[in-house]
């Protein structure tokens, strides 16, 4: 177990302050849209395809199957805050996640970090995440603005149990035009993209190892979900 799980912000970090800032950037498959881009919004549609036609970073993580209820699974996916106090509540370190009354998430940290993210899309098998923020890397690096498109995409197949086996995996497209990502680019080097990799695998574990715990314990889950204590 990760002494840290981290959400979509944090993976999206490491994949700035790593990945794709390689000499060669790295090849990768995209992923499949769960929802065709000409049935968003205008304005929608147009964020998402400036970052994803240009990216920074384009990092496909390595796919993750898991036993568990598929309705618990995609609920946490619609709840990153509750998921985040669930891991705390098991007496993980991860980070505080709040949800604002637009309906967006938002992380903060407290060397300037700051992202807000929502799900602008979505069909049965996927949801796509738009994020806009700015990083720190590290205490002395200078922060750099960010702009992140996220695919998650998922499939379950039944049990005899009753349950399912899920297998989720994520993309993220991360964009920033800031001189600041230069310095980053000549710190990580060749480093780089085992740690973009491992951001992206604990975002996936993030909402899964969660859906887990409440499929092997359904008898805690509602005290682990539910809003007090948190």
């Amino acid at each position: 177990m990760y002494r840290s799980i981290v959400p979509l912000c944090a993976a999206a970090l490491a994949c700035l302050t790593s990945a794709s800032f390689a000499a060669e950037p790295a090849k990768s498959t995209n992923l499949p849209l769960p929802i065709a881009l000409e049935e968003l919004p205008s304005g929608t549609r147009e964020k998402l395809a400036k970052v994803m036609k240009s990216p920074t970073v384009n990092a496909v993580g390595p796919a993750e199957e898991f036993v568990a209820h598929p309705d618990m699974y995609q609920w946490l996916l619609d709840h990153p805050d509750r998921t985040a106090a669930a891991w705390r509540k098991l007496g993980v370190d991860a980070v505080e996640i709040k949800m604002l009354k637009d309906g967006r998430f938002i992380w903060k940290d407290e060397n300037g970090s700051e992202l807000t993210w929502q799900n602008v899309g979505q069909g049965p098998n996927g949801r796509i995440w738009y994020a806009e923020g700015k990083v720190k890397p590290a205490l002395l690096l200078p922060t750099v603005p960010v702009k992140a498109v996220a695919i998650i995409t998922h499939s379950d197949r039944a049990r005899r149990t009753g349950d399912y086996i899920i297998t989720h995996q994520l993309q993220i497209y991360l964009q920033s035009d800031s001189k600041a990502a230069n310095l980053v680019m000549r710190m990580f080097g060749d480093s780089a993209p085992k740690i973009a990799e491992q951001g992206s695998e604990q975002l996936l574990m993030f909402f899964s190892g969660i859906a887990k715990y409440a499929h092997d314990k359904p008898e805690k889950a509602k005290a682990l979900l539910g809003e007090s204590g948190r």
